[in-house]
């Protein structure tokens, strides 16, 4: 099978990328290089391996990226609240536009499955803060980013159901862990670079919930939908991570303590962060099989070990950040 990956050179992409060959796939990346394409430095010679620098924008890029594809995981996208929110109007391009020229163009092209990466921040603010949220649960996108992942899963799941291509949608859970493009400005590697680093952390809300979940864990859910029978994911969207793995904001940095000594935690009363949900993930356990690997105590030693190394000479500098 060759799987077109968008956003290949990304957070979760390059995890990906590495996966498919791993597997046998044969992998076509097609990526902008908004933050570089360091993180495909290494694979750039495997045999099974095909890059493009393009845009899921630009329809000349799109026709030439799907040329004998069978398959695309779709996770190009202006990734996060803060991203979205400052490059609005790239955003919408990008997220809804380009991904729905991206499917109309595949499903004419007569490709098989399409997986698409959306989020569990569609949830938003849980209705019942006593219970856990599943995939048939409301969902109440509170940003721009949620906004558009939502928009384009119920294009993909309710409008264009009949088409013959197989549609996946995974909420993945909020990411963390190593990867080859790096980036610290996620919750548990921000907050494990910044104790290393500074010796102090400032938690704001430690009461507000989310699920987490390592980066070769959410890159090994595409893989899994790509290899399962099309019958159990056409159609199909699942939550990605482990319902043990949801945390609040305080329980993170207990881990983070843990693991680095000497600490200072300054804790501020807030009320304004609009996301706060739990999940629960028995679906895509009991549908496909699928469990995670790693664990966020695991993921904050593997960032700890990370930094400390001292190969990454300045860990707070612009390109480890989305914006």
């Amino acid at each position: 099978m060759k799987v077109l990956v968008t956003g290949g050179a990304g957070y979760i992409g390059s995890v990906l990328v590495r996966q498919l060959l791993k597997k046998g796939f044969n992998v076509r990346v097609i990526d902008s290089l908004k933050f570089g394409g360091e993180a495909l430095y290494d694979v750039m010679m495997n045999p099974a391996f095909e890059f493009i620098k393009g845009d899921v924008r630009n329809e000349s890029d799109v026709d030439k990226a799907l040329e004998g594809v069978d398959a695309i995981a779709h996770l190009a996208a202006i990734v996060g609240d803060p991203a979205c929110k400052k490059f609005s109007e790239e955003a919408n391009e990008t997220n809804w536009s380009g991904s729905v020229n991206l499917f109309e163009k595949a499903e004419k092209a007569g490709i098989k499955r399409f997986v698409f990466a959306s989020t569990c921040s569609n949830y938003g603010k849980m209705a019942n803060p006593d219970e856990f949220v599943t995939e048939t649960s409301e969902l109440r996108p509170v940003s721009l980013y949620a906004e558009l992942k939502v928009k384009f899963e119920k294009y993909l799941l309710e409008e264009r159901k009949d088409t013959k291509m197989s549609s996946t949608a995974l909420r993945f859970s909020t990411v963390y862990g190593f990867s080859p493009r790096i980036r610290f400005d996620l919750t548990v590697n921000e907050f494990t670079r910044n104790a290393a680093i500074n010796g102090e952390q400032e938690i704001w809300g430690q009461q507000f919930w989310r699920p987490y979940c390592h980066v070769e864990d959410l890159a090994r859910s595409v893989v899994l939908v790509l290899e399962s029978p099309i019958e159990k994911v056409k159609g199909n969207v699942f939550n990605v991570g482990s319902t043990e793995e949801n945390y609040n904001k305080g329980m993170i940095i207990k881990e983070v303590c843990k693991v680095v000594p000497n600490v200072k935690v300054n804790y501020v009363d807030s009320s304004e962060d609009p996301r706060d949900y739990r999940v629960n993930f028995d679906k895509i356990k009991n549908t496909l099989g699928y469990t995670i690997t790693k664990t966020v105590p695991e993921g904050v030693k593997e960032i700890y070990i990370l930094i400390k190394s001292g190969i990454i000479t300045d860990s707070f500098d612009q390109k480890f950040r989305n914006i």
